[in-house]
């Protein structure tokens, strides 16, 4: 535990950990809080402490039926531990909390601190008021306060980042409760955009996510239907940016001239996750999915035309309310001629709050698991088969930190292909660090890895891996002290200069 001295300042053991729950906006969401909180003195505590910090904040999700179930679950392991602690805290923020507000503090009376989705930068000055008033901080803002890639941030990777581009959502989905919790879209500046992306090059990433609830939309808030694929192609002009991803964008935005900038743009990868959620054009009706089977399909082909060797993956929902036998056969019929590289497939799970958690034709469970099981055996075969057609070929890998689990007793690191495949090659005998970039030739599919089992081709080192080698040749950082006046919240100190002249505006 740490402990206050007389000035009113508390030593630098004061320590944090953030558990994040949901989608990759709530994962960009807790790199930002660990900035804050780092920037107001905190240490992030050791791998596997489990509740023994002296912080924990949960970053929540609203999206499945029991996850206020799993939160109140964890908040009580805690409720002993904290006992036991005085001056540990607890905060809750994220969807779940936009959603319940005062109701986490009523049915867990040990928590400190509540905020939502448009407030994250105001968690250190809430934990500090809690400390001084003794009482719960519940403060939810009904609208953006600040864009969270603008917050300080602890980024997981030296070598690849998110780049939140906007936030929120304009869509009804039946079966969402994002619009209600995030709000409408608000999109951010392309030139904040870019000056962010250039700032994190001339630090050492070498690749970027852009993000958004509906990435593809961006530029609806600001009056030009082609702001996205000006985007992409903005990117290509950023020297030292290898790799240019994004997610999750919807069908009903999927412009030509998305596809265009897509593929002629190098650095954007050859790599698309699109949400089908379903092949059935009644089920798409019911929830409120603005496009059917045949447009779904016209965009997959328009990208494989220009994009041969795109991977296409997907989110699909099995068991939506009143869908039928055949509904589910044209979900089965649209995987087949889309032939994915993989899917993110669920079952149907009542969101409260929803209009689908109270339709009628609620799908009996085992039929719902029926279903799945079908859907997942045929995805896996095809996932099988894609990968299959990529032995023999020579790739470019990206190389990751974490992403083999078995790396260590078979000798073998792991990366990502262009097209966001998982590879796992043999070590070379020179030394690799992830953000390195190797040649490998592919000489045997698996459903869900590649492997590469001769040896490595060459090896690029990159100014992303000396910036891997650079974080974790550092010192453990130290924190100058927390302060008893209220930590300043605002504008984060300047960003580094980017080394490449800026790019032209979107």
């Amino acid at each position: 535990m740490s402990s206050r001295d007389r000035s009113g300042a508390v030593d630098a053991t004061r320590t944090y950990e953030v558990r994040t729950y949901g989608c990759q906006m709530n994962v960009h969401d807790s790199e930002r809080l660990s900035g804050l909180l780092e920037g107001a003195g905190y240490v992030r505590a050791p791998e596997g402490s489990d509740g023994d910090a002296d912080v924990v904040v949960f970053n929540t999700c609203a999206v499945r039926e029991n996850a206020d179930n799993k939160l109140y679950g964890n908040l009580g392991r805690l409720a002993p531990r904290k006992t036991q602690r005085p001056g540990m805290q607890i905060a809750v923020g994220g969807c779940l909390a936009q959603k319940d507000r005062d109701t986490i503090v009523k049915r867990a009376p040990w928590v400190d601190v509540v905020f939502g989705t448009h407030n994250i930068g105001k968690l250190p000055v809430l934990l500090e008021r809690a400390r001084v008033q003794e009482e719960a901080q519940v403060e939810i803002a009904e609208s953006l306060e600040a864009f969270p890639s603008t917050l300080p941030t602890r980024r997981e990777s030296a070598y690849a980042a998110w780049v939140s581009i906007s936030v929120g959502c304009n869509n009804t989905c039946t079966f969402c409760i994002v619009p209600a919790l995030r709000g409408k879209e608000k999109d951010r500046r392309p030139g904040d955009i870019l000056a962010e992306i250039e700032a994190l090059v001339a630090e050492g990433v070498s690749e970027i996510t852009l993000l958004g609830q509906n990435v593809n939309a961006y530029g609806s808030d600001i009056g030009d239907r082609e702001a996205f694929s000006k985007l992409l192609r903005a990117c290509g002009g950023i020297e030292g940016l290898e790799r240019v991803r994004f997610t999750s964008p919807h069908p009903r935005d999927f412009t030509d001239d998305v596809i265009a900038a897509m593929a002629e743009t190098p650095n954007v990868m050859p790599q698309l996750h699109m949400p089908l959620q379903s092949g059935s054009d009644a089920v798409l009706r019911a929830m409120r999915r603005s496009y059917r089977q045949e447009r779904f399909l016209g965009i997959i082909e328009k990208v494989r035309a220009a994009i041969p060797h795109a991977a296409i993956s997907t989110d699909i929902i099995v068991g939506f309310p009143g869908e039928t036998e055949e509904d589910f056969e044209q979900t089965l019929h649209t995987v087949r001629e889309a032939r994915f590289a993989n899917a993110f497939t669920f079952q149907y799970s009542k969101r409260p709050g929803t209009p689908a958690a109270t339709m009628d034709g609620q799908i009996p469970k085992e039929v719902v698991q029926a279903r799945y099981e079908r859907l997942v055996a045929l995805q896996e075969e095809i996932s099988w088969d894609e990968n299959k057609k990529q032995v023999g070929r020579t790739l470019e890998v990206m190389v990751a930190e974490g992403e083999g689990r078995k790396d260590g007793a078979t000798r073998r690191l792991s990366g990502r292909a262009p097209d966001n495949r998982l590879v796992h090659f043999t070590q070379p005998d020179e030394d690799v660090r992830p953000g390195d970039v190797v040649t490998v030739e592919i000489t045997y599919a698996a459903p869900h890895h590649l492997l590469a089992e001769g040896p490595v081709s060459s090896v690029r080192r990159t100014r992303a891996g000396d910036a891997w080698q650079k974080r974790n040749e550092a010192p453990a950082p130290t924190a100058a002290g927390v302060m008893l006046g209220l930590p300043s919240v605002g504008v984060p100190a300047p960003l580094p200069a980017a080394s490449a002249p800026a790019c032209g505006a979107v």
